[in-house]
């Protein structure tokens, strides 16, 4: 089962945003928290409380749906922040003139689930169905660099 939270219209970058969510992906909830209180982001303090959102979210189902929900199994399977709309500001120049800027804004989604409930192995596992899937795509993209090197021998000849 997965439990979500959402923030929306955040007034910072998602480029900013994202150097804290990456430092919580993958990792067990309490982990993750003690990871966002000792982040010097200032972006971390919400997604502290995203997070403690998206915790209370998998109590509340969890107690409405009467789903037997350990809350130490929880871990971040997915947290992405998405470009929001921007702000259009004008900035005195000099010479009368003005430079347009733009503040972003980000909408940040977080995403808990539990680890091994219902086939859901989590990152652990999921990096070995990765590279079993990467090594034919390794082998596709080195074909056409022997037969690119089989050309180059052929022309200084």
């Amino acid at each position: 089962m997965e439990f979500r939270a959402e923030m929306r219209y955040l007034r910072v970058s998602p480029q900013k945003a994202r150097l804290v969510l990456e430092l919580i992906k993958g990792r067990r909830v309490e982990e993750a928290r003690n990871t966002l209180a000792f982040t010097k982001k200032r972006v971390a303090a919400h997604v502290g409380k995203l997070l403690q959102s998206a915790l209370d979210n998998a109590n509340f189902l969890s107690a409405e749906k009467n789903l037997d929900v350990e809350i130490d199994n929880l871990y971040v399977k997915s947290a992405i922040a998405n470009e929001g709309p921007r702000m259009k500001r004008i900035r005195p120049a000099p010479q009368g003139r003005a430079y347009r800027y733009q503040r972003r804004m980000s909408h940040i989604e977080l995403i808990l689930a539990e680890r091994g409930k219902s086939g859901d192995a989590g990152p652990r596992h999921a990096g070995s169905a990765r590279t079993a899937a990467a090594a034919p795509a390794k082998a596709k993209r080195r074909a056409p660099a022997a037969k690119a090197a089989g050309k180059k021998k052929a022309a200084t000849k």
